[in-house]
């Protein structure tokens, strides 16, 4: 199985590739993630990445895809992975489709995820992150609480930038204009899955796993 997670902030991404990770034991492959990692462990790439972004520069699509082609090729990946959060950019999806025909990979499913932008907005400023272990809890897990569930710090729950509405709104609006024109883009090659993520975790995973029966995609 290999899945692209596709949607915009907000709407479960990356809930459901630890779903499909745990259940298929296949890596969830965050472009943060690896990017962090990389330059933690001081690879060439890592390297190179962690001089740009020292800059204050974003790393370009090219060092990008050298580092989701380490990942590709590890042996980790050989039964399948999730790509979450790349490509962004038509540009990156044209070198993302390269990187996959030198690979041979021709089975990538594409799963965009939906939702209502005003439940997007509220549901990303109902969340609330620990400032000590940096775990994100939706505010209704936490109601009542002083201690953090995952840590146990005291009194370190707070409202991320990302999660205030006025950064939502701009983060969305950025993804209208720059990410979302993808979809279309992976559309035209037919192996798209749309489904609405404001539903149960469970339901909505339930929904993708149907779906890619009914394309007779192997997992």
């Amino acid at each position: 199985m290999r899945l692209i997670l596709f949607g915009s902030p907000g709407v479960g991404k990356g809930t459901q590739a630890k779903i499909f990770s745990k259940n298929f034991n296949i890596p969830h492959i965050s472009t943060g993630d690896i990017l962090r990692k990389a330059v933690k462990d001081q690879t060439e790439l890592g390297k190179k990445a962690g001089e740009i972004m020292a800059n204050g520069q974003l790393v370009p699509d090219d060092l990008m895809i050298g580092l989701i082609k380490d990942v590709l090729t590890s042996g980790d990946c050989k039964n399948g992975f999730i790509l979450d959060g790349f490509p962004r950019t038509i540009n990156q999806a044209i070198a993302l489709d390269k990187l996959f025909e030198q690979l041979k990979i021709d089975n990538v499913v594409l799963i965009n995820i939906i939702a209502d932008e005003n439940e997007i907005i509220k549901r990303l400023n109902n969340r609330r992150a620990c400032k000590v272990c940096g775990n994100i809890f939706a505010l209704k897990d936490i109601e009542g609480l002083d201690t953090c569930p995952v840590c146990g710090a005291k009194n370190s729950f707070y409202l991320r930038n990302d999660d205030k509405e006025e950064v939502i709104k701009n983060r969305l609006q950025v993804f209208k204009t720059t990410t979302e024109p993808v979809l279309d883009y992976y559309n035209g090659k037919g192996r798209v899955i749309t489904v609405n993520g404001f539903d149960t975790i469970e339901n909505v995973n339930k929904k993708i796993v149907e779906s890619l029966k009914e394309k007779s995609i192997s997992y």
